[in-house]
């Protein structure tokens, strides 16, 4: 580490959900962490306020176009500007950087995490679709250089706080809880009509438009499935999922004994956040703390594969292995992407992600090159299946 007191921190999607709550756990945090480059996709005004909030060395915003306003507002803070998703993957090599808290949504966030891994940075995981897409390259990458992938969904922080001082132990299973989305308990006939403003209202959490919609339909949480296989050495078959609507357990870990660990408080970001760049300290802080007394229920129930088609799509991604995990993760961009323009429905997501898996060409052993044709290639078909419903 640069400094024994400070862990100099890259934020990659400061604007968004994650990069807000991360900003807040460095501000409470002063003598523990320290910003040294923030990247934004588009908004640069939340931008230029974080900027000259927490002082970083570097920002880089993606949009081009924005570069100038961003660069008249910090330049006369000596904070450097630069912009475009090269110089996101050439500032997470800096010799200052500590660890990376990847945060930017979708497959945007590989590379520049394949560039930081290469760099030897510990990598703070946000960002789901880096393992859904490249899991066997990502993980033996970072084995590789001696880094650690430190999980931040909550889910996957879950898992890995029940493993502290258990990592010697054979793992017989482990659960992923789900809230089950707006739609919980209800029928396909009912989903056919839904619009974006009622997936868009998460029951539980607070979180950017793309992952709350996929929460609605359930491929976050295979999403999260494919990506524990990789953080945790797992087989599909060592992976189940509970719908928890209270969202109070976060994930649970099933030793061979039978015995069960489970980790739990309120639903807040800020924690696995803080978790993962603290690591393997545990700091103070002063969220909210769960009362079991306005608990006095927690309940769980099977995940209906059959209504949320996107679940068993995942599960069958991970089954094939190969390039199908970066189809569908590929297909689901370009869907929600659609539906949050009300370009399609909100079932033809799935429509859209089952042809995908038919349609593009199978690698059974990818190479970097491999997801990139695969990443295109599924888009180009989404996007015209798309076209067809219009």
């Amino acid at each position: 580490m640069t400094n024994p007191k400070k862990r100099h921190i890259a934020i990659l999607g400061s604007t968004g959900s994650i990069g807000t709550q991360a900003i807040d756990v460095v501000r409470a945090h002063p003598d523990a962490f320290e910003v040294e480059v923030l990247v934004a996709n588009t908004n640069a005004e939340l931008l230029i306020e974080q900027a000259a909030l927490v002082r970083p060395n570097v920002v880089v915003i993606c949009d081009e176009n924005r570069y100038d306003t961003v660069f008249s507002a910090l330049d006369p803070l000596g904070i450097k500007v630069y912009a475009g998703a090269k110089a996101v993957a050439s500032v997470v090599q800096m010799d200052r950087i500590d660890i990376v808290l990847t945060a930017m949504v979708g497959y945007a966030g590989l590379l520049p995490t394949i560039k930081a891994i290469e760099a030897g940075k510990h990598i703070a995981l946000a960002n789901k679709e880096t393992l859904v897409v490249a899991g066997e390259l990502i993980t033996k990458l970072a084995q590789e250089k001696g880094v650690s992938i430190l999980p931040v969904d909550s889910e996957h922080s879950a898992i890995f706080q029940c493993l502290a001082g258990e990592f010697h132990n054979p793992i017989e299973k482990i659960i992923l809880t789900a809230s089950g989305g707006p739609f919980r308990g209800k029928s396909r006939d009912f989903l056919k009509t839904v619009t974006k403003d009622q997936a868009l209202k998460h029951p539980n959490w607070s979180m950017g438009a793309k992952i709350t919609i996929d929460s609605a339909t359930l491929m976050n949480k295979g999403l999260e499935v494919i990506e524990a296989k990789w953080l945790f050495g797992l087989e599909p078959a060592q992976i189940e999922v509970i719908v928890h609507p209270q969202s109070i357990i976060h994930s649970m870990v099933q030793f061979r004994d039978g015995s069960i660990k489970a980790q739990m408080g309120l639903p807040d970001m800020r924690l696995p956040i803080q978790y993962a760049l603290a690591y393997p300290n545990r700091l103070s802080a002063d969220f909210p703390r769960f009362d079991f007394a306005k608990y006095p229920s927690l309940t769980f129930e099977q995940a209906d594969l059959e209504t949320f088609r996107n679940l068993q799509l995942a599960f069958d991604a991970l089954e094939r292995g190969g390039n199908a995990p970066c189809i569908i993760n590929a297909a689901n961009e370009v869907a929600v992407d659609a539906f949050l323009h009300d370009e399609i429905g909100f079932l033809e997501i799935s429509d859209i992600i089952a042809e995908g898996m038919q349609k593009v060409a199978f690698v059974a052993r990818p190479t970097y090159e491999d997801y990139v044709r695969t990443d295109e290639e599924t888009r180009r078909i989404a996007t015209a299946r798309i076209k067809s419903f219009v």
